[in-house]
């Protein structure tokens, strides 16, 4: 059974996590199109970040930011290769929405790149449309964002 649940970042297995995304990023985009958050960011106050396991194993995690006025901004949102297609990514994306749901947000945005087809589909699935750019993002040709509304 997947389970999702709070956590720090700064966990051995979480922070390989984080790597593989890093690296399949880079080998993706080049350094000006890759708009990451490390660890001690994720950390941060204001940053939720969540770990979804199986057996006591990282499968995958994500997270949210808590931005002004009712808005927050999805990241890091990755699931181990190896554990893909057992609905993580989802049960993430519902955690993350009604977590931030809770604390007042209303719209839930994201930045995701063009070249990850499934993330887009997945995405698209769970309600959220395009958008131009938010926040401190620049138009890129390589990046997609995205909004939904939350109850």
């Amino acid at each position: 059974m997947i389970e999702v649940s709070r956590e720090t970042p700064r966990q051995d297995d979480v922070v390989a996590l984080i790597r593989q995304s890093d690296a399949l990023m880079q080998s993706l985009y080049p350094a000006e199109s890759n708009h990451l958050v490390d660890v001690d960011q994720l950390a941060r106050p204001h940053v939720h970040f969540f770990v979804a396991r199986e057996g006591g194993r990282a499968l995958g995690c994500g997270a949210f930011v808590l931005g002004e006025s009712g808005q927050a901004e999805m990241k890091r949102v990755f699931v181990d290769p190896a554990a893909r297609g057992k609905g993580v990514a989802r049960a993430i994306m519902e955690v993350l929405e009604r977590e931030a749901a809770q604390r007042g947000v209303t719209l839930m945005q994201l930045e995701t790149g063009i070249k990850q087809s499934e993330a887009i589909a997945l995405y698209r699935r769970s309600g959220y449309v395009e958008r131009g750019p938010f926040g401190s993002y620049q138009p890129d040709p390589l990046s997609i964002f995205m909004e939904k509304r939350l109850a």
